[in-house]
């Protein structure tokens, strides 16, 4: 027997021993080498839509909205009662493009709220009722287009709390006939007695009797709003600074209102200049 034969047998030999011995360490199970990945199989169906749970310190309204809305962005109140039910101290409503007819009045007595009106937002009075009470403190109305379908002999805003606003809103009524010493007093808004520090800026009121009644003991600062086609603002012992306002073609019965409220001994007020 060649020494080259008998070195091949050795060799078979003790790698039979090693397999046994292996075997033997894996219960007799030999692992082999891992083969190749296979292909990645089919994905699988989508899992259903995730929900956003509605901010109630940041909430949307939109008249169009579908019904059943929750007050999030992605799915709106349809209406401002609406949003004003669940809404938190200071929070903003955001009211969006769209025509929101009022046949009850809207208390607001959230402090801190902010009734916003994104552009193309309408308020339409379709009854003789107060659209909006604010009677609460550090509330602002801020962006509407206020109107009515019918002269009403109410105010579209009442103020009854303190540090209150409003900004940015053009308010107007229907077209009246006659000498405005005859048209139904509808007013753009009204201040209880002895409210604080009400702030009425950049605002536009036409075609009402009066753009405001400010009630006795009440206090603020009207300034940088245009009107025009009224009888002007009544001062009855209110203590009001007027500052930059615009009065076009009805300064004169402005004036004249003003000249009467200053005979009162117990109010101070600004003429326009």
């Amino acid at each position: 027997m060649s020494d080259n034969y008998q070195k091949a047998l050795n060799k078979i030999k003790n790698d039979r021993k090693f397999l046994k011995f292996v075997g033997c360490c894996n219960n007799g199970n030999v692992n082999g080498v891992t083969g190749p990945t296979g292909p990645t199989g089919a994905t699988g169906p989508t899992g259903p839509t995730g929900s956003v749970d509605p901010n109630p310190y940041d909430l949307y309204v939109q008249s169009t909205a579908a019904s059943g809305g929750n007050g999030s962005q992605l799915s709106p109140f349809q209406t401002i009662p609406q949003a004003l039910a669940v809404d938190e101290p200071n929070s903003i409503i955001n009211v969006l493009s769209g025509t929101y007819p009022v046949t009850e009045q809207n208390t607001l007595n959230i402090p801190g709220l902010i009734l916003k009106g994104r552009a193309g937002s309408t308020i339409l009075l379709q009854a003789s009722v107060i659209p909006f009470l604010c009677n609460s403190d550090n509330i602002t109305i801020d962006g509407f287009t206020m109107t009515s379908d019918n002269p009403y002999p109410v105010e579209f805003i009442q103020i009854g709390g303190n540090n209150n606003q409003i900004l940015n809103c053009q308010i107007y009524g229907p077209n009246q006939s006659g000498d405005s010493s005859t048209w139904v007093v509808n007013r753009g808004f009204v201040t209880q007695n002895s409210i604080n520090d009400l702030l009425v800026r950049n605002n536009i009121f036409h075609t009402l009797r009066q753009p405001a009644y400010l009630n006795p003991n009440s206090t603020g600062t009207i300034m940088d709003n245009v009107t025009y086609n009224t009888r002007g603002f009544v001062v009855d012992q209110a203590s009001f600074l007027f500052s930059g306002n615009s009065w076009e073609y009805q300064k004169t019965q402005s004036i004249l209102l003003y000249l009467q409220e200053l005979k009162r001994e117990h109010h101070m007020i600004h003429l326009p200049h």
